[in-house]
């Protein structure tokens, strides 16, 4: 590049989203990346870049959490160095998943999780907030039940691979934040994935076991897998909390705000979900001001919130059948986003009962 053109040296530095010189870093994302997927290839995973990203780019995202092709980003310089250069975040071969309960958190502050897929199996222990909490992540239905079916085009949207990627997600997301996790329903090859229409399998196991077709057997092995766990974990931590996710059918006309159930006289399954209803409340007030939040809370006697023992929160993230909600689904920003809201949510109720 020593005899090459000043402008061919500016075109290269433009079409790789390199930063010019003197100026603050940027990069345009590829076809099919989130916000999370997008940093975590630039070198910057976790939520304090998430959060950082936004408020660098708010003005270019206006409110939304998704990302535009040919767009260029500012990006936030990595902590305690100053970047020059876009930095590439090194893909990890990983084994194929065998059943285990939790991902092997290691001396050194990292994680390794195969059941996020390839690239996004290592990670980074971010922070301490959630040392000392364990935590239950139950995707709805999978296996031979696909649960709720929505169509786009045609396209089906099948709500246990919906469920499953934003629990992968958000169990990412508790991990980052230095919790234990039980990723309780698992499929060995989807991983985290960014695509809008999800490939539908039945692969699905509850911690390697094949799930039933019958609903009561299906319900019963992963609360019975929960409360075998919960009888260890509870020696050891202090907070333990089960999610169940999952996504509603309703009539196509009937849009719906995410909504949070306890079970019926649980109170500090009460305080979970309220404290969940006001932290979206909060986040749609901020990116969607003036739109409102109606998404309730209430008790319900499902099977799970009466058969498992740690405290429990069932979530409904929308209508599977009205195209508003299916954005809220099919774009990973917003599969992404949910994740990080239930995140903030947990950590508030983490902090409440500490008190």
């Amino acid at each position: 590049m020593h005899n090459m053109p000043r402008y061919v040296i500016l075109t290269l530095l433009l079409a790789l989203g390199l930063p010019l010189f003197g100026q603050s870093q940027s990069a345009q994302p590829r076809r099919g990346e989130g916000i999370g997927t997008f940093l975590i290839r630039l070198g910057r995973p976790g939520q304090a870049y998430y959060k950082e990203f936004l408020e660098l780019n708010k003005r270019k995202l206006r409110g939304k959490e998704e990302l535009l092709l040919g767009v260029s980003y500012l990006i936030p310089d990595k902590k305690g160095q100053k970047t020059s250069n876009a930095t590439t975040a090194k893909a990890s071969s990983t084994p194929a998943k065998t059943e285990t309960s939790a991902a092997s958190n290691t001396s050194n502050g990292e994680f390794n999780e195969p059941l996020f897929g390839t690239k996004l199996a290592k990670g980074k222990i971010e922070s301490n907030k959630l040392k000392g909490a364990c935590f239950y992540v139950v995707s709805g239905h999978g296996g031979p039940d696909p649960g709720a079916i929505g169509r786009v085009n045609n396209h089906e949207l099948h709500e246990d691979e919906y469920a499953y990627d934003v629990a992968l997600r958000l169990a990412r997301d508790l991990m980052q934040e230095g919790a234990e996790v039980r990723i309780i329903i698992q499929d060995a090859k989807d991983g985290i994935r960014d695509d809008q229409y999800l490939s539908n399998s039945k692969r699905e196991t509850c911690m390697g076991t094949a799930i039933p077709l019958n609903q009561t057997e299906r319900l019963k092995q992963r609360c019975d897998k929960i409360n075998a766990l919960y009888e260890k974990d509870k020696k050891q931590y202090k907070y333990c909390r089960a999610i169940f996710i999952h996504v509603d059918s309703r009539n196509k006309g009937q849009e719906t705000d995410v909504f949070f159930y306890h079970a019926d006289g649980n109170q500090s399954g009460r305080a979970l979900a309220k404290t969940m209803q006001q932290t979206f409340k909060a986040k749609y007030q901020q990116y969607q001001p003036g739109r409102g939040f109606g998404g309730s809370v209430g008790p319900r006697s499902l099977y799970v919130l009466r058969n498992a023992t740690p405290t429990s929160l069932f979530v409904e993230l929308g209508n599977i059948q009205n195209s508003h909600d299916q954005k809220r689904f099919v774009l990973n920003s917003n599969r992404q986003a949910l994740a990080n809201w239930l995140l903030e949510g947990f950590i508030k109720d983490f902090n409440n009962q500490k008190r």
